[in-house]
């Protein structure tokens, strides 16, 4: 799944542009565009890192279509609204546990060399009431620069550029396994060997000139 961010004029409705491995492809809605990293940004950063497979990245890639989506392309697979609600049904418990965790990784990412008691400190309070999502701090530590390099990329974008990331096939989200059991949430190895799945790109048809290239 390809999921692209583009650079709006601040204050317009920003968006995510979400292309399913099923063919189908969505319009995400979020906040207003702004130089600050947008939220579903932060959120696919740290479900990646983390390897959280059911949340809101994970779901959306498994078949869920939030109230927040609107398809724009391609021909959806057959019965996939049936499928969403189902996916949502059991969604509910594990998408706050995401939340919460991504939550936290937002937080650690405000401090400048953060402790390992820093991390379980911002942990107990983030987590209060996910007690079941405990984390390692290391990984959350490494998800936190994760997200720093990306609002650093993010801060440099123009309007009209835009940034894309890849999810991987492998994240599928594990909402048909009946009740999720807890786990310490570790790094996502595989993806730190390759470095970040993003890339930076302009809109199709136009090819950017020296001057408007990124500093």
């Amino acid at each position: 799944m390809r999921v692209t961010f583009p650079r709006l004029p601040d204050h317009d409705r920003g968006y995510a542009l979400v292309e399913r491995d099923d063919g189908a492809t969505y319009r995400l809605y979020g906040g207003p565009a702004g130089p600050r990293l947008p939220h579903d940004i932060r959120h696919l950063v740290a479900e990646r890192e983390l390897a959280i497979s059911d949340g809101i990245w994970g779901g959306i890639a498994s078949g869920i279509v939030f109230s927040t989506m609107r398809h724009v392309s391609g021909r959806r697979p057959s019965h996939s609204a049936e499928r969403s609600r189902q996916l949502l049904a059991a969604f509910r418990d594990r998408g706050l546990r995401a939340e919460a965790l991504a939550n936290l990784v937002e937080a650690v990412a405000l401090l400048d060399h953060p402790s390992e008691e820093q991390i379980r400190q911002l942990a107990a309070a983030k987590l209060s009431m996910r007690p079941e999502a405990g984390v390692d701090p290391a990984a959350i530590a490494a998800a936190a620069t994760a997200l720093q390099v990306e609002a650093a990329r993010w801060a440099r974008l123009r309007v009209g550029q835009e940034i894309s990331y890849d999810w991987p096939r492998t994240a599928q989200a594990a909402l048909r396994g009946g009740p999720h059991a807890a786990r310490t949430v570790r790094p996502n190895r595989s993806s730190n060997r390759r470095g970040p799945a993003t890339r930076l790109r302009w809109p199709r048809g136009r090819a950017p000139g020296r001057a408007d290239r990124p500093r």
